[in-house]
């Protein structure tokens, strides 16, 4: 049963969706801090020089499959159906802040995050958005345990699967309409550390990220996470949606032909706090920062070579190290010639994941951890 069978079995009206925006994304997404991509934006990271452990609501990336829709709070409820339920419920916008809260600092990531490397170092190309690594962004995160919300309605002992489901327009794909974005997760999962956010950086969730409600899913790719939240199935049966088929699965050489299991944890990626192809002068001293993170824990070491892969003396982590956010570094450098450099960070973490030199090729360009090559030119 999914959400509209839901509300007509229930004899009660639809939720209300506002308009969409005559733009994809509602804030505003200046140069310099964007690289915008159709309808959606990645944060540059030279954006984040000077900021804080948090990635401030103006500069946090933006992932839409359609367009940002504009709900409207006092009518929109959040409906909880499926056979997995006893009893079957919806909350509204009011109802849900009132329920005992919690706060959780958690990455939020594109599973395409770092893709376009896989051409640019690679040789190896992917359709879809070319992010570089501006597809992750780290919040604050308030609101209610979705296992809370679902004891609301009684889980039942054989409920198998959860499917939140969004309330942004339908996506059409080359004239096949998938839907608005779904994807299960596991009970196990959904019952564990998944919250729905209601706030984001101590505001209430902007339009563009999942205002009145979204999930969040600390670990996992960023489709997990569905944004503007409509309607949570919950099933004694395996769900499924073109989001944990086709797509967000591993396809290509060493995968099984209907392509691996649907996408789950991230890995492990570090980037630069500086602009691509930066210059830097010769004779001072620099200190390089960056942030490094990991959907399997926190991260323990962070090595940066300034020569090509030749040495990778420690970086110096700096303040939270969060298994389900970042761990800020630095690392001073002085170089003394003028002419091209590349930068390049590794990072392991507590599992001891490490970084390779190269990802491991799949055809839509999901989960690139290999060493990011960043280019910089060095002055007098």
């Amino acid at each position: 049963m999914d959400l509209d069978d839901a509300i007509r079995e229930a004899s009660v009206p639809r939720p209300r969706r506002a308009a969409i925006t005559p733009s994809p994304i509602v804030k505003p997404l200046p140069p310099g801090l964007f690289v915008v991509h159709g309808t959606s934006a990645e944060t540059r990271w030279e954006a984040m020089q000077g900021q804080g452990y948090h990635t401030p609501n103006d500069r946090f990336f933006v992932r839409n499959h359609t367009a940002t829709p504009l709900i409207d709070a006092p009518t929109w409820r959040l409906w909880l159906h499926g056979s997995g339920l006893r009893t079957p419920r919806s909350l509204s916008y009011e109802e849900l802040l009132a329920l005992p809260c919690t706060t959780v600092d958690a990455a939020i990531e594109c599973a395409g995050n770092g893709r376009a490397f896989f051409e640019s170092q690679q040789g190896e190309r992917t359709p879809g958005i070319p992010w570089r690594l501006g597809g992750v962004g780290v919040a604050r995160w308030r609101g209610v345990p979705l296992s809370t919300v679902l004891g609301l309605a009684g889980v039942t002992t054989d409920a198998v699967d959860v499917m939140p489901r969004g309330l942004d327009a339908h996506y059409v794909e080359n004239g096949v309409d998938l839907g608005p974005v779904r994807r299960p997760l596991p009970i196990a999962k959904a019952l564990d550390d998944v919250l729905i956010a209601y706030e984001m950086n101590g505001r209430p969730l902007p339009p563009d990220h999942g205002f009145p409600a979204r999930l969040v899913v600390p670990g996992w790719s960023g489709i997990a996470s569905i944004k503007w939240l409509g309607g949570i199935e919950v099933s004694a049966a395996p769900l499924s949606s073109p989001w944990s088929t086709r797509l967000y699965r591993m396809h290509g050489p060493g995968y099984p032909a209907e392509g691996g299991d649907p996408l789950t944890g991230q890995v492990v990626k570090s980037a630069f706090e500086l602009p691509w192809e930066a210059t830097l002068q010769a004779g001072r001293q620099h200190v390089l920062r960056g942030r490094s993170w990991s959907g399997g824990g926190h991260i323990v070491k962070v090595e940066v070579s300034v020569d090509g892969g030749r040495t990778w003396p420690a970086a110096q982590t700096r303040g939270p190290r969060l298994a389900r956010a970042w761990a800020p570094w630095h690392v001073a450098w002085a170089p003394e010639r003028p002419g091209p450099y590349v930068l390049m960070a590794r990072a392991t973490d507590e599992t001891g994941a490490t970084q390779p030199i190269e990802a491991r090729y799949n055809r839509l360009g999901y989960h690139f951890d290999g060493v990011v090559r960043h280019p910089v030119t060095v002055v007098p």
